[in-house]
């Protein structure tokens, strides 16, 4: 068991959707926090609330953690307050979806920084500290349903966090020998801010239909509050595997147990869409 009680807590992406609510979540275990985000005003927003909700917060400082040096100075900043943190939450990320021929070089990368990279970054800089002390600790990095399923449009979204999963699943053996366990989340729909910043390569969001599959996204969206609660029942109980819907679990199974009904799936997800990308270039071309 991983208890949140006493502990000091990083959470990234911690200014709006499932990192404020993560924040939250763990203030009223126990937990103690540091925030960072790239969003600074949102970020001041959520250590507000903690601390109204009568939780601490040793430090909320802006970063983007897909630039190296300023996760460096992070960390210098967090130790100077803290001589460690015992659990670290790797949440912070962004979403970019698009068919191969129509995404751009500039959306791979920054897709990768930051769903990637970040966590990495972060990892490279609070870790070791956290092994130096012999304490143990937990890591929870957010992978995503992406993480685990062949998505389509999700190349770049699935490249970052079937990733991060990777290094989830090397450290999770690496770190057991320090007393550090480690989860992986694999959310599936939430309705959070993401939703509407969600990168599409060469979609006008503003299409009726468009708007009408994020309703019907939104229908099967559980709230970042049950998203956060998911994962910090899965952290205590040191879960690896950590799902914020059951549907995510039984897609994962059908991958592993029953692949033909799982390709099935998947190419008829992939048909829907193309569908509707032949249906819009269509209505441009009249």
């Amino acid at each position: 068991m991983t208890k949140f009680d006493g502990k000091r807590c990083l959470i990234t992406g911690a200014a709006s959707g499932l990192g404020r609510s993560t924040a939250l979540a763990v203030a009223a275990k126990g937990a103690s926090v540091l925030l960072t985000d790239i969003d600074g005003s949102g970020l001041a927003q959520t250590a507000a609330d903690v601390r109204d909700s009568g939780g601490v917060v040793h430090l909320a400082a802006p970063a983007d953690v897909s630039d190296y040096d300023a996760v460096v100075a992070l960390a210098a900043k967090a130790h100077a307050v803290v001589d460690r943190v015992d659990i670290v939450m790797n949440v912070a990320g962004i979403a970019t979806w698009g068919a191969v021929d129509r995404l751009t070089h500039t959306q791979w990368r920054r897709t990768i920084d930051i769903d990637l990279m970040g966590p990495i970054h972060v990892i490279e800089k609070f870790l070791p500290r956290m092994i130096e002390a012999g304490n143990g600790g937990h890591l929870l990095n957010v992978s995503s349903a992406a993480g685990l399923l062949g998505l389509p449009w999700h190349a770049p979204y699935s490249a970052a966090k079937f990733g991060l999963r990777g290094v989830s699943e090397v450290l999770r053996f690496d770190l057991r020998r320090h007393g550090i366990g480690v989860s992986l989340a694999v959310p599936g729909a939430m309705a959070t801010p993401m939703v509407d910043s969600v990168d599409i390569a060469g979609i006008d969001r503003t299409d009726a239909s468009v708007q009408h599959a994020v309703g019907l996204f939104m229908r099967h969206a559980v709230t970042p509050e049950a998203a956060a609660r998911s994962i910090v029942r899965g952290v205590e109980r040191n879960r690896y595997l950590v799902y914020t819907s059951p549907d995510i679990r039984v897609g994962y199974w059908a991958q592993r147990y029953f692949p033909p009904s799982y390709n099935l799936a998947m190419r008829g997800l992939n048909w829907a869409m193309m569908r509707y990308v032949d249906k819009q270039a269509a209505a441009a071309a009249r």
